[in-house]
């Protein structure tokens, strides 16, 4: 029934297209007349395998991936967006913003729900620091291609204070064993730990 629900909305939406529909990662890959520019993923496959597999499976073959979930919370999404998915949506979301989610994702960007987003901020795994909310805001930022001055406007601090929280952001993630020294490992950081979430 969720595959001829989802099938049936997403035909609503005139500029996607759907090239197949399967019931496991592995007939996915078998069946797929041409790769699609989005896998939308079920978080819980009916064969019981492993999201986060599932997830690294098509990253690793090079897909977008777009988890979807019926579970309300979002604690599954942290692993799904570490193993490379760019997106994680909880099934309650209408189809505009399930549809808007493809297209983010179709383009490379990030599309997490507020869910997902809560879930990271209440995180207290092993190599999750905690950031406040203006090293998290100066840090998505410059990762996301700013200059140090323009991430300083954005965040609405001087240059040297966005400096001291970019620098106060790399102390945490390498005491949390995930030494980041440069703006790709920043970069790398916001998409594994999924700090960009998606609009309500």
């Amino acid at each position: 029934m969720l595959l001829d629900g989802m099938t049936a909305w997403l035909c609503d939406a005139p500029d996607l297209r759907i090239v197949a529909s399967a019931t496991t990662v592995a007939e996915l890959l078998a069946i797929e007349p041409e790769p699609a520019e989005v896998v939308v993923l079920d978080l819980l496959l009916a064969d019981g395998s492993e999201p986060v597999a599932n997830v690294r499976r098509l990253c690793d073959d090079g897909r977008r991936v777009l988890v979807v979930s019926v579970i309300p919370q979002a604690r599954h999404g942290i692993d799904i967006a570490r193993a490379g998915a760019l997106g994680y949506l909880t099934k309650d979301h209408r189809l505009p913003v399930l549809a808007d989610a493809i297209r983010e994702v179709a383009t490379g960007r990030h599309a997490h729900s507020p869910e997902l987003a809560f879930a990271w901020s209440t995180d207290d795994g092993p190599g999750s620091p905690r950031l406040s909310g203006q090293e998290r805001a100066v840090l998505v930022a410059y990762a996301s291609g700013l200059t140090l001055a323009a991430t300083a406007r954005k965040a609405g601090v001087s240059p040297a204070t966005a400096r001291q929280y970019l620098d106060r952001v790399k102390a945490k993630y390498g005491d949390a064993g995930r030494p980041t020294y440069t703006k790709l490992d920043l970069a790398d950081r916001v998409r594994e730990d999924g700090l960009v979430r998606y609009p309500a």
